[in-house]
Order: C-alpha cells, then sequence, then structure tokens
C-alpha cells in the first residue's frame, strides 16, 4: 500500500484501530445494526398493500463464526499486526479455502448488501439452471429500475449471457429474467435464496429482490455475504462470469449487438492475482463490494458494506485489506465462515428461522407472535427435548 493511499485510508470517517481479539459481547445485538439496517432514506422499503411489516430477524447467541464475531468494533488475531484503516461501517477478511476470517469490524452488522445480492442469485443460476439454453427478453425485464444491461423485448439471450451480464455489469433486467426462469416467479425466487442462505447458516440475510435493489426486510452481514461468495466460487460457472472481463451480447428488436464490460475496478485495473467479485450501491446501502484474489497459493475475499467512494474509492480500500491479508506472515484466525447451518447450538442457533422461506413477517422466538414460524418453533422445541434435532434439520435440507 502506497504512503499516499495510507493517508487517505486514515482520514477516513468512523475509522476505529484494530484491537486483538478479546472477549466478545453476548451475541452480536448491541452493536451498532446488530438487529437490523437503520432507516431508509426512501419508500423503496415500503411493503405493497396488505403486506406485513417485516419483523428482525432473531439474533444467534453465540454468534455464527465463532465469539470474536460477535464483536462490535475491529478485531484481529492476538500478535498480529493491526489492519488497515477503512472507511466502512462493516467488513471481512478471510480465507477463501479454509473459511478462517483473519481481520473483521463488526462483521455481523446487518446491513442492505444492494447488488451484492446477486452473489446469492448467481450461487441458485450456477448450480441449478441450464446455461446454454435460451431464454426471450420480455418488458418486464427491460422496465427493472436501476442499473440495466440492456435486455429487450423479443430477445434471445443463452442464461450464460444474462448470467454473465449480471455479475458483471449487475444488469437488474438480467436479475429478474434469471429469477423468474429459475422459479417461475420473482417472488418464488426470493422464498429459494431466503432457504438457501439458511441452509449456508447466512442467518442475517433476509433477501427481498434477486437483484439488490432495496425492499422490504433487506439485509445482510459482512460475514454472511463472504460465506456466500466463498460457497458460490466452488461452482465453476460462477467464478467464471465473476472473472470475465468483457463479452458480446445480443440486441433486440431494431438495437444490435453490443459489448458487455465488468465494472469491478480490481479486476480491470489488474490488481495482481485478483479472481473476481462484485460491487454495489443504492442510496439506502450505500457503496459495497466483496472481491476475492490468490497469491502464493492463498486465496482471499474480503467485503465491504456501507462505505463511500471518496476520499479513497471503494476498491482501493479493498485492496489495501487483501494486501495487508497476503502480508501476513504467520496468519491466524479470529472466526470461520459458515458452510451451514450449526446443528447443536455450539456456534450460533437457527432457531426462529421457519420453513416457510423468504417469510417477511418472520418473528423473534420470544416475541410471542403468531404466524408462519410458530409450529416450526414448536417442532424444534419438541425434537430438541427428545434428542431429534439431527433428524429435523435433515427433513428441512
Amino acid at each position: 500500500m502506497t504512503a499516499a493511499l495510507a493517508i487517505g485510508l486514515s482520514a477516513l470517517p468512523g475509522v476505529a484501530g484494530a484491537s486483538p481479539a478479546g472477549p466478545a459481547l453476548p451475541g452480536h445485538a448491541s452493536c451498532p445494526f446488530g438487529t437490523a439496517p437503520g432507516p431508509p432514506v426512501d419508500s423503496s422499503e415500503v411493503p405493497e398493500p396488505g403486506q406485513p411489516e417485516p419483523t428482525p430477524l432473531p439474533v444467534p447467541d453465540p454468534p455464527i463464526g465463532g465469539p470474536a464475531m460477535g464483536s462490535c468494533g475491529d478485531v484481529v488475531a492476538p500478535g498480529a499486526p493491526a489492519a488497515p484503516p477503512v472507511g466502512v461501517v462493516s467488513y471481512v477478511l478471510a480465507d477463501l479455502d479454509s473459511g478462517e476470517v483473519l481481520a473483521a469490524r463488526n462483521p455481523h452488522a446487518r446491513l442492505r448488501p444492494a447488488s451484492l445480492m446477486k452473489t446469492l442469485t448467481g450461487l441458485l443460476v450456477a448450480r441449478r439452471l441450464p446455461l446454454d439454453e435460451t431464454i426471450t427478453g420480455t418488458q418486464e425485464d427491460a422496465d427493472q429500475e436501476g442499473t440495466r444491461v440492456g435486455m429487450g423485448p423479443g430477445g434471445q439471450y443463452t442464461i450464460r449471457q444474462v448470467f454473465d451480464a449480471m455479475m458483471m455489469a449487475s444488469g437488474n433486467d438480467a436479475a429478474h429474467a434469471l429469477a423468474v426462469r429459475l422459479t417461475g416467479s420473482v417472488p418464488a425466487t426470493v422464498d429459494l435464496m431466503n432457504s438457501t442462505a439458511r441452509e449456508l447458516g447466512a442467518l442475517d440475510t433476509r433477501a427481498a429482490t434477486p437483484s439488490g435493489l432495496d425492499g422490504p426486510g433487506m439485509q445482510s452481514s459482512a460475514y454472511d455475504l463472504a460465506s456466500i461468495f466463498r460457497a458460490a466460487m466452488r461452482e465453476p460457472a460462477f467464478a467464471q462470469a465473476v472473472a470475465t472481463r468483457r463479452i458480446p451480447f445480443p440486441g433486440h428488436g431494431p438495437n444490435p449487438p453490443f459489448e458487455v464490460v465488468n465494472d469491478n475496478r480490481l479486476l480491470t485495473t489488474g490488481y495482481p492475482g485478483y479472481l473476481g467479485g462484485k460491487t454495489g450501491f443504492t442510496d439506502d446501502a450505500r457503496h459495497t463490494f466483496i472481491g476475492a484474489a490468490e497469491r502464493n497459493g492463498r486465496r482471499l475475499v474480503v467485503v465491504l458494506m456501507r462505505g463511500e467512494q471518496r476520499p479513497v474509492p471503494m476498491y482501493q480500500q479493498a485492496s489495501a485489506l487483501l494486501d495487508h491479508g497476503f502480508a501476513l506472515p504467520d496468519p491466524q484466525g479470529v472466526g470461520t465462515l459458515t458452510d451451514g447451518v450449526p446443528e447443536n447450538g455450539a456456534n450460533g442457533s437457527a432457531d426462529g428461522y421457519g420453513e416457510e422461506a423468504g417469510d417477511p413477517s418472520a418473528v423473534a422466538p420470544d416475541s410471542g407472535a403468531a404466524g408462519s414460524w410458530g409450529t416450526p418453533l414448536l417442532l424444534v422445541a419438541v425434537f430438541a427435548g427428545l434428542g431429534g434435532l439431527l433428524a429435523l434439520r435433515a427433513g428441512r435440507r
């Protein structure tokens, strides 16, 4: 990291010095954004008429990933050098292969992911769809808000082209088309995204849209998104999509074909060993970033949430953290990314996450409220008392 960059990073607002891993708070509910994102700045999260207001997701205690993952501030391994200062509310730096978390700030802060939510959509596409199949663009695809790659009604596209365009250029039209193809409807795909997040143990995550556009109850965390990205990178189609610099893309109607270019600056500026990632922005989420790189046989991933592009761009803040991780002489983990819901509560609990995937009216176990979570919670309690929790989880999966 250059001296100029270090000076710029140190000037970022809200930066706290790193501190060794110490006793963690009970869970992370008392941390900033510990239970839910802050208030929205617009009306994007107002439920549709007749839909309930989303309630906070349960907070696992102890925190998923280990005690240090419940820390509110910066955390590094004992004896390790402090991580470079970055101007984001939350970040996670982890080993992409072992899942060891090397440094973090408020890792379970529940924030809006913006287009980083496309990593979860992309994981499902890579797992479930035939990439050589042709789909037809619709007016509904073209009418999506925000960033669009340029799909149009009647256009003929392979799923591979649409998938690449979603991950490279963050096309919300592409995310909509893929969501419809995955399950037949956007709401059903959002349900599938939420059930998949729970299967991964990403219990801070609730999708509201397949694109990451803000919606009622939308949230995730740097910890969850690093875990989701790690799972997605095991899928060759996903790893190829995020590493692709440019592709030709079909036109539609009178519109000629054109080229789609990856918007990830760490890829286009040639960060050494860069494997790919995802960028995101909404007014409510602010700037978000995922990036991964490989050096000397080690693969690292970094996730930054709720940051700004000034005085230092997000991609340069990400590169500073990646450089720090690669420079650690004897890296030790302060936690572990999740690979599935803990079975016995030793590393957190999935209780309160019912069978109804993506249900926006989810309630915490101690709320006393009735709803779609009541029956699953009762079953969990009964089976736990009988020693049958493992069997119950097997049935859910």
